[in-house]
């Protein structure tokens, strides 16, 4: 009789990756470090446990937006009166880069405690350097 692999938080094995995303466009980026953050490539991968691995993102402000996405405008709502706020895609890129590609990839993981979980091991910096050397990151292909 066989029986279902499930993944225990302290048989887990984090590795780091680097992401280079100078001249990607937004959304390959993004998914793959939620694939990677998630786990979802490894074969010890249990939809329930956070399995996945730390991804650090550098160059996020030469992202690129394809098509119409530069002009097109995000929505939110501050829960007040007359609170409904937007600003344009290319706005936030040229001001916080950063705020753009975490908000993409948290798009892509679970909206629990799971994803909470997994959205700390994301790390993104605007230029080339990072202070997780220490780490020995492998890059990751996008």
């Amino acid at each position: 009789m066989m029986t279902t692999f499930s993944a225990k938080p302290k048989e887990v094995d984090r590795d780091w990756y680097v992401i280079d995303a100078a001249g990607k466009p937004l959304g390959r980026v993004a998914s793959r470090a939620a694939q990677v953050l998630r786990g979802k490539y490894k074969p010890t991968f249990t939809y329930n446990q956070d399995v996945g691995d730390h991804v650090i993102v550098v160059n996020a402000e030469k992202v690129v937006l394809t098509g119409n996405k530069r002009e097109e405008l995000i929505y939110w709502h501050t829960t007040w009166p007359g609170g409904l706020r937007s600003i344009s895609r290319g706005k936030v890129l040229d001001t916080r880069p950063e705020r753009l590609l975490q908000r993409a990839i948290w798009g892509m993981t679970p909206k629990t405690r799971l994803g909470r979980r997994i959205i700390r091991k994301l790390r993104i910096y605007r230029g080339m350097e990072h202070p997780h050397a220490a780490q020995n990151p492998k890059t990751l292909e996008v």
